[in-house]
Parts: C-alpha cells; structure tokens; sequence
C-alpha cells in the first residue's frame, strides 16, 4: 500500500510540472525539463508495487515461452518435413527395388527358358546322332543278313507258291478227271 501511494505522489508531481509549464504560443505544446520527467518516471518504476512488477515478469517470461514454443513448434516442423521427404525417398526405393525386382525375375525367367531351349536342342542332337549311329551299325553288320535272310524266304516263299501251283493243277486234273468218268477211285496215277 506504501508503494502505491507513492507512485500517486509521483504522478501528482508529473500533473503539478505539467500544469507549470510554459506553453508554446499557437500550439497546445509545453516546455519541460526531460531529465526531472525521466527521474520521476525511474522513480515510479521503481515504486510500483510487487504486483505490477510481477505482472511485467509474467508478460516477459509469457513472451520467452511463447518464443521458446514457436522455435520448437519450427524445429518439429522440420523434423516432420524431414521425415516425410525420408519417407517418400523409402517409398520411392521400394518402388525402383521392387521394379529391379520384377525386372531380375523376368531375364532369370527368359534365361531359364533359353537355357531350356538350349538343353531340348542339345538332347535332340544327341539324339539324332545316336539314331544315325544306329543306323549305320545296322546297315553295316545287319544289312547283309537281312539281305540273305530275305533272299531265302524269298526262294523259299518261291519254293511254296510253286508246290502249291503244282497242287491246284493236280486238284484241278483230278476233278476234270472225276467229272468226266475218266478216273476211278483207289487207282493211282502214274
């Protein structure tokens, strides 16, 4: 209470200098000493109770935590910038190792699918060169024989056709013989 009231008495001694001082002609100016304002200002400041100065240090420190708060409001800001550029950078990697990826599979497949190609034509060869071996072991040491061997059934299927040629006339002189009277049974021919 002492120290309001005298900053009261300070600034009842502002409006008695006021009031004292000299005016200014054609103009509502006055003239005053600034080094006794200044001194009573300092000494108001000075006399100002705890609560006013109390009330400077909640605005000052309100001030340095809302500075404090709106750096670390930017320093997340960046961070989460930060971690978002990161995260599309990751999401782009995945997309181009993904893409590698498919790629890689796609010339092992074709080169699995030629390497395939590759062995079918190799067996084939070998094949063919086996079936030519084959044929020419068996035109070597088989194709005479089987010349000979077909030349005796040939004489041989001869030899049969002829017997039996021979038969049909003798069956077919015997029944001209029977159907003319001409041969009586149990005799022989000569």
């Amino acid at each position: 209470m002492e120290d309001t009231m005298k900053v009261l008495k300070l600034l009842e001694e502002l409006e008695d200098i006021v009031d004292d001082a000299t005016g200014l002609p054609l103009s509502n100016k006055i003239m005053v000493d600034a080094e006794e304002i200044f001194q009573i200002v300092r000494e108001i400041r000075l006399a100002l109770p705890d609560d006013v100065q109390q009330a400077k240090w909640i605005r000052d420190e309100r001030d340095r935590i809302l500075g404090e708060a709106k750096a670390e409001y930017e320093r997340i800001i960046r961070e989460a910038k930060k971690q978002a550029d990161y995260l599309v950078e990751s999401d782009d990697i995945t997309l181009r190792a993904t893409k590698l990826a498919a790629e890689i599979k796609q010339d092992a497949e074709t080169h699995a699918r030629v390497m395939r190609m590759r062995t079918y034509d190799y067996v084939d060869k070998m094949l063919y060169d086996m079936q030519e071996k084959m044929d020419e072991l068996n035109m070597k040491y088989f194709g005479e024989m089987y010349t000979n061997l077909e030349q005796t059934f040939t004489a041989i299927n001869e030899t049969l056709a002829a017997n039996r040629e021979e038969m049909k006339n003798l069956a077919y002189k015997t029944q001209n013989e029977v159907e003319s009277g001409t041969f009586a049974p149990g005799e022989e021919e000569e």
